[in-house]
């Protein structure tokens, strides 16, 4: 059998010269997307479009010029921590919102509309995606990405403006200021972050809790038994599940067995299954919740009331004083 061929990263340095000698010939379009990361059309005109180059692209490719004078160094985002003189970077399959922002607007170009505020409301923006396309090669293409920092946004009801020296009413519907900092470079399946932080706000990456959970998983994997409808697994519910995730962070695996988590289950009047096998099933985030839930024993009926509760947080009580510790 042979071995996977690897994926060739991007030679950035390689990649900003290059660009630097077409950066005229490329075309750009900008859409927006919001907190679902649907995209949407961002049309644009006038003195904007001079703009572009410089806010979305110039300023990039002169950091990554500059930093090949002065010993930038490029590393994996998983493994290291930002400093200066570094670039990280990941791969974009490992960022599942990223991944599918790209995907539509790559793939499903005709279903993505027009922005309009009154339709869409710009307060539920996120953040802004410049595509660059080689005008003699449409297949070379690469994305620069910045979050909208909605506190900088003004909007007509509340905002005026100054002109012909005076002050009035705002007379746009909205009005923004596009962030001048260089924030995250797609190319190809490689992320650039060159803010590490506006970055993982923006995608919702936060790669090391990712990688406790990740081991959690595995860890549930081999504990339990588990059931999901097809094209569903335990890794892609997980991911799609901030709170998940959290509670993953110290939850212990296997103090509560399969057995335990049904019985448990059908004691707290939990809607949980399990199938002809004896596996758990799991048919939405829902029911991922329950069962992570019940792994951390943490739903109680009261003894006084008979009411039951899910419990936010625990802490651990010493044995009663003059009792043997029990176990």
């Amino acid at each position: 059998m042979e071995k996977e061929e690897q994926i060739q990263q991007t030679d950035i340095f390689l990649w900003a010269n290059q660009t630097d000698a077409r950066k005229n010939d490329l075309d750009i379009e900008l859409f927006l997307f919001n907190k679902n990361y649907t995209p949407y059309m961002m049309p644009v005109g006038g003195s904007v479009e001079q703009q572009l180059r410089p806010l979305f692209l110039l300023d990039y490719i002169n950091q990554v010029n500059l930093g090949a004078g002065t010993g930038l160094s490029v590393r994996d985002y998983e493994l290291s921590e930002a400093e200066e003189s570094v670039l990280l970077r990941t791969d974009l399959e490992k960022v599942g919102r990223a991944e599918t922002l790209i995907h539509l607007i790559e793939n499903e170009r005709d279903e993505i509309v027009e922005f309009s505020e009154t339709e869409h409301e710009f307060k539920r923006m996120k953040g802004i995606v410049a595509k660059f396309t080689d005008k003699t090669d449409s297949s070379k293409v690469f994305y620069t990405v910045k979050l909208i920092a909605q506190g900088q946004v003004l909007r007509s009801a509340l905002a005026w403006e100054f002109s012909d020296g005076k002050f009035g009413a705002f007379r746009g519907e909205v009005g923004f200021k596009v962030p001048d900092d260089n924030q995250v470079l797609i190319i190809g399946k490689d992320i650039f972050a060159f803010s590490p932080s506006k970055f993982e706000r923006m995608f919702g990456y936060e790669y090391k809790k990712q990688v406790v959970a990740d081991q959690k998983i595995a860890e549930i994997q081999q504990q339990y038994k588990l059931s999901f409808p097809e094209g569903m697994d335990l890794n892609a519910l997980v991911k799609e599940r901030k709170k998940t995730v959290n509670k993953l962070q110290k939850l212990e695996i296997g103090a509560v067995k399969q057995e335990q988590v049904l019985d448990y289950a059908d004691e707290m009047q939990l809607e949980l299954m399990s199938d002809d096998n004896g596996a758990i099933i799991i048919m939405d985030g829902s029911d991922l919740d329950t069962f992570v839930n019940l792994i951390n024993e943490d739903y109680i009926e009261s003894k006084i009331t008979g009411k039951r509760y899910e419990i936010k947080s625990k802490k651990l009580l010493g044995e009663p004083e003059g009792e043997p510790p029990r176990g």
